[in-house]
């Protein structure tokens, strides 16, 4: 017979040419499934250089670290277990590249901006509270740059970075505050400009031009957004704006880092990796920290602690302060309204923000609190967590502020 069995091969040669696409499906397999797994490893060796990429930018204060374990005994309690009080310090050095165009660097730097940003244990709110870099107060010895020690004395409270850095500026406001501060982050100018061109840019609406030549910026009238450099210039333009006092450019400060609080939630950059990238680099690349926030997964953690926080419920004002009576160029606080706004965060409790009065005419002392009545002894004023009675004995205090949900451009 002809059959199968009369081709070369017989029956072997037909399943020969069945077993050919099995064999070729086998092999895609293998493709593929080699192919897969070099996607898994490339993502994971792309992860974790962008890991090991933003982990290494951020820079740790060792120094300060050093310098605060040694006055350990002299530094407030900790009152409130959970919550956390970060200190955010804005120099003014020019040394380091991107800073060198704002003037000669004289190998000094002062806290320009120096903000207590208080998180309770909840994380149902953030309350940061700028300190006046003109604010006259007791400033402790400090270890100084060159190793000597500078002597106690009352001066202005930005000197207190220039004679001892983060350490002695945080022993300062722990000082005068009472209040243990947990963490320190100090970013300068051109930290400043990546982090706002990270995000796109944040959008202000001016009422008057701005010609600053000592900040460096000149703006037009009405809305807009500024980048970068406009952005700093905006935060550090004193002279040309309002009154020219250090107060009005706080509130601009306030009102700009509420606006970008706001845009960073509303355009979901913490939780969009393409825009998260970008941010992530300009931030961790621009941060000097202490040990405790020196590592990407820390700063996660205190980010991942923030984001859900309502817009309304991140709150800007500035310590009770006025003119200082022996120079009114000079700020002291205002008592006994800066010791409730204290006591309130040492404590974990809440306070709130209301904006100035439409027929307040600005001026140094604007930060005044609402009066509230201070409480007596034993009573309570109340706590953000609601543990304890189930009202507050007394009004919550109310400073003048505003919130990252006021943060409008009308």
């Amino acid at each position: 017979m002809t059959d199968s069995a009369g081709i070369p091969g017989g029956t072997e040669a037909a399943g020969g040419g069945r077993r050919p696409p099995r064999n070729r499906r086998r092999r895609l397999l293998r493709w593929i499934g080699l192919g897969l797994a070099l996607l898994v490893l490339a993502g994971a060796a792309t992860g974790w250089w962008l890991y090991s990429k933003f982990d290494g930018n951020i820079t740790e204060d060792t120094s300060a670290a050093a310098e605060l374990e040694r006055y350990e005994r002299e530094r407030p309690a900790h009152l409130a277990t959970g919550a956390q009080n970060i200190l955010l310090i804005g120099s003014d050095s020019r040394s380091g590249r991107g800073n060198t165009a704002y003037g000669q660097d004289h190998g000094t730097q002062r806290s320009d901006t120096t903000i207590l940003l208080h998180l309770p244990k909840d994380r149902r709110s953030a309350t940061a509270v700028s300190i006046p870099r003109d604010l006259m107060t007791r400033i402790p010895a400090c270890t100084q740059p060159d190793g000597s020690r500078s002597a106690s004395r009352f001066a202005q409270f930005n000197w207190a970075f220039q004679w001892g850095g983060a350490a002695c500026t945080i022993r300062t406001v722990e000082a005068f505050t009472g209040i243990r501060i947990d963490h320190h982050i100090v970013v300068d100018f051109s930290g400043f400009k990546k982090m706002v061109d990270a995000i796109g840019g944040v959008e202000v609406c001016l009422k008057q031009p701005v010609n600053d030549a000592e900040a460096r910026v000149r703006l037009a009238a009405g809305r807009q957004t500024l980048h970068g450099e406009k952005a700093l210039g905006f935060v550090r333009a004193r002279h040309s704006l309002g009154n020219g006092s250090d107060t009005e450019r706080m509130d601009r400060q306030q009102q700009f880092l509420a606006a970008l609080v706001k845009k960073v939630q509303s355009n979901g950059v913490l939780l969009n990796p393409a825009r998260l990238y970008p941010l992530l680099d300009a931030a961790t690349s621009s941060l000097t920290t202490d040990p405790g926030l020196a590592s990407l997964r820390d700063l996660y953690e205190l980010v991942r602690g923030m984001r859900d926080i309502p817009t309304e419920q991140v709150k800007f004002l500035t310590v009770p302060r006025r003119p200082y009576a022996a120079d009114p160029n000079r700020d002291e606080l205002v008592e006994p309204d800066a010791a409730r706004l204290f006591r309130q965060l040492r404590a974990d409790r809440p306070v709130t923000v209301e904006p100035p009065k439409p027929s307040a005419t600005p001026s140094r002392d604007a930060a005044t609190p609402t009066p509230t009545p201070a409480p007596t002894e034993g009573e309570s004023e109340g706590n953000s967590t609601g543990e304890g009675t189930s009202t507050p004995s007394v009004p919550i205090p109310t400073f003048t502020g505003t919130t990252a949900g006021n943060a409008e451009c009308r």
